[in-house]
């Protein structure tokens, strides 16, 4: 044997291997085999120390800090009853609350989307006054509205966009007559 103090025995009873790379249990200080050198395999009578658990609130889902020495029950108790950032009693802000005045239309914005005109809460697809059916204080058709209409019925092919005989002059002009 050229080098008798190379390596240590496996600590574990049954097994006492020699290894030449022990590992050292944290806890209790003895030295094991790799087979061995977690608390649970070699069955480590301070492995209470190590196993250190933080609790987390039913309530919040926050990790409680827990003392040594402390009650993790009455830690995670006492902070449902005061730090605790959710309450049972108290309800929920609701967050899409302007629902849409269209009939018909059952969406819910998180911002009130007013009608400059009728003073209507209206969702992002029903904002405009055309696209909700908008009646009151009409003004004369405007090139936003001719763009929605030409944008909605196309002209006839073949048609001139330009011109004073055009569809579009014709159409405008109709609008503003009705």
């Amino acid at each position: 044997m050229e080098f008798p103090d190379l390596g240590k025995h496996c600590s574990e009873k049954t097994c006492n291997q020699l290894d030449f790379l022990p590992l050292e249990c944290d806890a209790c200080k003895q030295d094991f085999c790799k087979d061995h050198f977690t608390c649970a395999a070699h069955k480590c009578p301070f492995a209470f120390k190590k196993d250190v658990q933080v609790p987390v609130c039913p309530l919040c889902n926050s990790p409680i800090p827990v003392k040594t020495g402390e009650v993790p029950d009455v830690v995670v108790g006492e902070h449902m009853d005061g730090a605790c950032k959710h309450h049972p009693g108290k309800k929920k802000e609701k967050l899409f609350t302007y629902r849409c005045s269209k009939e018909g239309c059952r969406r819910k914005e998180m911002l009130r989307v007013t009608c400059a005109e009728c003073r209507g809460s209206f969702c992002i697809q029903h904002r405009h006054p055309q696209d909700h059916g908008c009646t009151r204080g009409r003004p004369a058709a405007s090139t936003a509205g001719c763009s929605a209409a030409r944008d909605s019925e196309p002209g006839p092919s073949g048609a001139s966009r330009e011109g004073p005989g055009g569809w579009l002059a014709r159409r405008f002009r109709w609008r503003v007559e009705r």
